[in-house]
């Protein structure tokens, strides 16, 4: 007999989870979301296998409860749960990525039905809503799981099982230190990426023409400033002393670095830059983290007409998906180069395998 699943929340997220649960046909998959269209594309492309228009009815049919909307409503849907009369227990999990508020209202559970396990995918993309859920989103992506109780410990392998086609690494962490992490690799990178952004903008009233400057690695190191503002408001208001942490010791940085330029003091800049260079070489390489990461290819290619669509077409014709295209370099009378991003690593060794067999000169960066 199946097992029933209920997912609150059909974004990208718990789209993506919904969509890889479903290719084992362990459990019965019911999806709830206030939005009446993402409810019927789930439904009609098979994401879901049922609709939900009762979340706190439906619940009580369900063995484990995924909750895959903002902190915000994951806190209220959680305080709503605590009232429901279960008929057997149940494993109530969640998606955020800030843990110590929701850790904390789990801690106001007094419904011996519920064991509460935090949960965190760490992995993303810049597109949002049902539309843009993929079943290989989560994989080799860090699946952060906190047991909140010693009986949240005895269940995770269970939750594991329920996610298991995700393809997910699985590692357990407290709250606190879940949240120092991501405070400095996710939320931080993304307030500053939306200061650079702002900052760009106000230097365009002297410069007309900067954002075409801007088309390059501007766009890249800002690309994260694209998500949802709403979703981002949520998680910095729930993780906002940290947030205040982080920007106090990012001043007194940009201070320091500002004296450095101030005195022209070339040795303190080139070990300034080395020391980040070194650092950040040494990260593992194309890991899924909580900032969407992509998997490029560089394609040299000569200034004619139907160049580009020559590329595109070849691998439109193995079936190969392309995340992101962009053109680099090109001037008129030399060689350019295309930035081809994919979502998979696979996706990435057939298109080099495809376009170099097709005499291109392909290149990716280490």
């Amino acid at each position: 007999m199946k097992q029933t699943v209920i997912i609150a929340g059909l974004g990208l997220i718990g789209g993506s989870i919904a969509k890889a649960i479903q290719k084992t046909e362990s459990y019965h998959v019911i999806g709830y979301d206030n939005d009446e269209y993402t409810c019927t594309y789930a439904k009609e492309n098979k994401i879901i296998d049922e609709i939900s228009d009762d979340f706190l009815r439906d619940v009580k049919r369900a063995q484990v409860i995924i909750l895959a909307t903002p902190i915000s409503t994951t806190i209220q849907l959680m305080k709503q749960l605590n009232d429901v009369s279960f008929n057997e227990e149940v494993i109530v999990t969640d998606v955020a990525s800030v843990k110590g508020t929701i850790i904390q209202e789990a801690t106001n559970f007094t419904n011996e039905m519920i064991t509460f396990i935090g949960g965190h995918p760490m992995a993303g993309s810049h597109k949002t809503g049902i539309e843009a859920a993929k079943d290989y989103l989560f994989e080799n992506a860090m699946f952060v799981l906190i047991p909140t109780t010693k009986d949240a410990e005895n269940k995770i392998s269970f939750l594991k099982d329920v996610y298991g086609k995700t393809n997910s690494r699985f590692i357990i962490l407290q709250p606190e230190e879940h949240d120092e992490m991501t405070s400095v690799v996710s939320h931080f990178p993304h307030l500053i990426a939306s200061s650079l952004v702002h900052q760009a903008k106000k230097w365009e009233n002297m410069h007309a023409f900067l954002p075409e400057l801007a088309a390059g690695g501007f766009r890249d190191i800002t690309r994260i400033a694209s998500s949802s503002p709403e979703m981002w408001q949520d998680i910095f208001y729930h993780n906002r002393f940290k947030m205040i942490q982080l920007l106090d010791e990012w001043i007194v940085e940009m201070q320091g670095l500002k004296n450095v330029l101030n005195y022209n003091n070339k040795a303190s800049m080139v070990q300034y830059l080395q020391q980040a260079k070194d650092y950040r070489d040494g990260l593992a390489p194309k890991k899924k983290g909580v900032i969407p990461a992509f998997h490029d290819i560089y394609v040299d290619i000569e200034d004619q007409p139907g160049a580009i669509l020559s590329v595109v077409q070849l691998l439109a014709s193995e079936e190969i998906s392309i995340t992101n295209i962009q053109i680099l370099e090109i001037r008129e009378g030399i060689t350019g180069a295309l930035r081809i991003s994919f979502a998979r690593k696979e996706t990435q060794k057939e298109s080099i395998r495809l376009l170099t067999e097709s005499g291109y000169d392909v290149t990716i960066e280490d």
